[in-house]
């Protein structure tokens, strides 16, 4: 899998680059400092503590079952909502410390519920993504502006779709025009909650190898393991709300922590002729 997704890839891409903490677009370092979140009303855990230290322009898989927690760690990080417990740090600064405004330049979300009824087209969706770097509401669309948006269709591959209203769209399509939103954000730490859902193939393969060649930190939630150990520096390994470890995806995706995670038998093969590991499973 991993061989596919890297002849997606430029060499360039894969090198790690080091960005100042200052300029636009740099990666930045999260940190999660013993983070939790429980129902205000029912006071039910449903994220236990937890915490890790994810390091500049590296790519994080959050993966397990159904409701074990990826969607609420999520909410924690693009400040959604606020941790119960715990602290969640970008560059070293409380997130709940800032302001809305500077959040929304630094973290961009993707985010599984895509809207339908927006009577706004495609480009117009995508220049959404630069309203946190206007000055004053609704400020003027610059030349700037104009240029970001432009590459980010071009980069998704959406041109073809910038005068169509988003509503006309697939599912995959949608999905394809909320990344590029994200990106027209100009983030430098970008939040991806099942980023491949309603795509074909060949769109599941792009958007891995676009988030393998973006120089910005990536935190995404993903439920194919073998997608995730092909796209992910680390993963962390979720369930019931409790990390089950946090690495490099051959410590983590073991046999044994993904039978116990996902309640299935688990087997690593080697496939050939692509001599690539693979986990199957079964019941």
């Amino acid at each position: 899998m991993k061989d596919v997704v890297n002849e997606l890839i430029t060499p360039e891409a894969d090198q790690k680059k080091t960005y100042p903490s200052e300029s636009t677009g740099a990666a930045v370092g999260l940190s999660i400092e013993n983070a939790s979140w429980s129902a205000p009303r029912s006071r039910q855990t449903i994220l236990h503590p937890i915490s890790f230290d994810l390091a500049p322009a590296r790519v994080l898989g959050v993966v397990g079952s159904n409701v074990a927690g990826k969607s609420t760690l999520l909410r924690l990080l693009y400040r959604y909502q606020a941790p119960t417990t715990g602290k969640v740090r970008i560059n070293g600064t409380d997130i709940w410390s800032i302001s809305a405004r500077e959040v929304a330049c630094t973290v961009a979300a993707v985010l599984q519920e895509q809207p339908t009824d927006f009577a706004l087209t495609v480009r117009e969706i995508v220049a959404l993504g630069r309203t946190p770097h206007r000055k004053g509401f609704g400020g003027a669309n610059g030349a700037r502006d104009a240029q970001i948006v432009q590459s980010a269709l071009d980069r998704l591959c959406l041109l073809e779709f910038a005068d169509r209203q988003l509503g006309t769209l697939s599912g995959g399509e949608r999905q394809r025009v909320m990344v590029a939103r994200a990106l027209a954000q100009e983030p430098r730490l970008l939040i991806l909650d099942e980023p491949t859902n309603h795509l074909d193939i060949r769109h599941q393969l792009e958007v891995l190898a676009l988030i393998r060649d973006l120089p910005l930190t990536i935190v995404a939630s993903l439920h194919d393991l073998n997608m995730a150990s092909a796209a992910c520096d680390d993963v962390l390994l979720l369930q019931a709300g409790r990390s089950l470890g946090f690495g490099q995806p051959d410590a983590i995706f073991t046999e044994k922590m993904v039978s116990s995670a996902f309640r299935v038998q688990t087997c690593r093969e080697r496939l050939a002729p692509s001599n690539t590991e693979h986990l199957t499973f079964k019941l």
